[in-house]
């Protein structure tokens, strides 16, 4: 840091010119690489970055939290099955000797100038603990805000569940819930309503924290109250006619099953629109409205985009960013307008993927070999398979019509376009079931294309397009793919990624979520897996998907506290 400090009038300035700007360690001459914040993606891309590799470059890490928090097991934290200094790593024990860290909220980013200011979080409105840092490469691993879309009293009433505080508080209202429905004076309504907990969103994080309560109330407080357990409720009220709806289907069913049996209520195709004190106002398909008390109201669903990213926008060129979540970065991860100067990694950015209708023109003519204005399926499977590198849509499709029933899926894309087109032109009837062509999807070498049926199918195929989801897994490939990208070349500001570095390419990986009673679903490529094997996989691979050997133990003696002595219900 440099020694000049301005005076203290000039402190509260908002002038970056005033701050006292970071020069570095003396002697070194290498590009700044600054990342932003602590969670999966930020540390993901310090821990998997090789010394060597970052030997290359001068690393920063900045973030107002000092420490990594393993979010899956945030559930476990808010019921006391895992402890919470458990799945926590101090950042300044994880980055070692790879570079600097500094416990600091950025309020500004400039990219014209290439710096930031950043504030110590607890006096971030003065002046005097604030600095400039500037960078050569900036890496952004902010994550995402809740998002309440705009719901009354969501803020006020609800307990989010992003942090280890989240975690905390709720633990606290659990047991003060408990403890003020017990007392003699306690009306039955307002028993009832203490007793009274629920969950908005039906994702993977709604459905663990259901379960952890769950299994809390059956195993630890049915000891302490038993004449309060049979008025508790549970609830998950899910806009989907389904919880889990990113899984697998039959996974769903599983669940739905499983939480009926436990006496979890699954509050179908709804929506909150309000939230009161005591109450969520809930309203279904049909329209009708329906208040429902509660005790806690935990807030598990959308995420919001981080105000430094909608910041960070405006800077950018014109027409560069108009994502509404995130920040928009190429195939490398680097930041569209940015001139290669920023990349963005996790629940804070969005990769864009170019849509093969927009390249129609040039697509048709690389098919078209024999140039006879029309092109067979061998055609239509060599296009998609050479052109897959480019957009990655097309290679699920050019796999598939490598087979027979390849051929077959693939023909609904292909069916659905030849019927289209025939709309257009002609009188709607009804088809036979076993119509060759686009009836039973029979397809064979005689089918033919053509360029308008060609585009219907880009246009179909584009509109499988689908945004990376905000998940662990995915900030943490992309983590481990930037560090990989630094080791094998050295990342220059103004400089475009070399071509012959293979762009991120998100390999899904699987599923878990538990679902109480020792048991847990787990949707993979290789299959789906339920019940108590699952339960079994599920925590052995939160345990050993840990940060450091010193979680993994710690993790590993909460499991079997918990079921030796059970939870701690203590409110501290």
């Amino acid at each position: 840091m440099t020694t000049e400090r301005p005076a203290a009038s000039q402190a509260k300035s908002t002038s970056a010119d005033t701050w006292p700007t970071y020069s570095g360690s003396k002697g070194l001459d290498k590009p700044r690489v600054v990342v932003l914040g602590s969670g999966w993606a930020a540390i993901s891309f310090l821990k998997a970055l090789k010394q060597h590799a970052a030997d290359k470059y001068e690393i920063v890490l900045v973030s107002p939290r000092n420490y990594f928090l393993y979010t899956p097991l945030l559930p476990a934290v808010a019921t006391g099955t895992i402890e919470e200094r458990s799945i926590v790593e101090p950042v300044r024990r994880l980055i070692g000797k790879k570079g600097k860290y500094f416990e600091a909220v950025v309020q500004d980013i400039d990219p014209a100038d290439k710096s930031l200011v950043a504030c110590f979080p607890l006096d971030a409105n003065l002046g005097e603990a604030c600095f400039k840092l500037p960078y050569d490469i900036l890496v952004i691993g902010v994550g995402s805000v809740n998002n309440t879309f705009g719901i009354e009293g969501v803020t006020e009433h609800c307990f989010f569940f992003k942090g280890i505080r989240d975690a905390q508080k709720l633990r606290r209202q659990i047991s003060e819930c408990f403890e003020r429905a017990s007392l003699p004076q306690t009306p039955t309504e307002e028993r009832q309503r203490l007793l009274s907990f629920v969950i908005v969103g039906g994702g993977p994080t709604g459905v663990e924290v259901a379960a952890e309560l769950h299994d809390t109330i059956q195993q630890d407080l049915v000891k302490l109250y038993p004449e309060l357990v049979p008025d508790v409720r549970i609830r998950i009220i899910e806009l989907m006619d389904h919880v889990l709806s990113t899984y697998d289907r039959a996974i769903s069913t599983y669940t739905g099953e499983q939480f009926k049996r436990a006496g979890i209520e699954l509050v179908l195709n709804s929506k909150v629109v309000a939230v009161q004190k005591n109450s969520v106002r809930v309203v279904d398909k049909q329209g009708n409205k329906t208040d429902i008390p509660f005790g806690a109201a935990v807030w598990s669903t959308g995420v919001a985009m981080h105000p430094l990213i909608k910041q960070l926008q405006a800077k950018l060129p014109e027409g560069t960013q108009t994502h509404f979540r995130s920040i928009v970065t190429d195939e490398y991860l680097c930041v569209k307008g940015s001139n290669g100067t920023i990349y963005a990694l996790g629940d804070a950015a969005t990769i864009e993927q170019e849509r093969a209708l927009d390249h129609v023109g040039e697509l048709w003519e690389r098919a078209d070999v024999d140039k006879d204005d029309k092109l067979q399926l061998l055609e239509i499977r060599n296009i998609l398979r050479d052109a897959s590198a480019r957009f990655p849509q097309f290679e699920e499709h050019a796999r598939f019509l490598d087979g027979k029933v390849g051929a077959k899926r693939f023909g609904g894309i292909v069916a659905n376009a030849l019927a289209g087109a025939r709309a257009k032109n002609e009188p709607q009837k009804h088809t036979k079931p076993n119509d060759p062509i686009w009836g039973d999807l029979d397809f064979d070498e005689k089918t033919e294309v053509t360029r308008e049926q060609f585009e219907d199918m880009l246009k179909k195929i584009d509109s499988g397009l689908r945004a990376l989801p905000a998940t662990a897994q995915v900030a943490k490939q992309q983590g481990e793919y930037l560090a990989k990208l630094m080791d094998k070349t050295k990342l220059e500001a103004g400089k475009p990624v070399h071509t012959s570095q293979k762009p991120f390419k998100y390999g899904h990986k699987g599923a878990f979520a538990y679902v109480g009673g020792d048991k847990a679903v787990m949707d993979s490529p290789l299959g789906k897996v339920t019940g108590l094997g699952a339960g079994v996989l599920w925590r052995g691979f939160e345990t050993y998907s840990q940060f450091s050997f010193r979680n993994v133990v710690l993790v590993s003696l909460d499991w079997a506290r918990t079921k030796i002595f059970g939870r701690d219900i203590s409110r501290v």
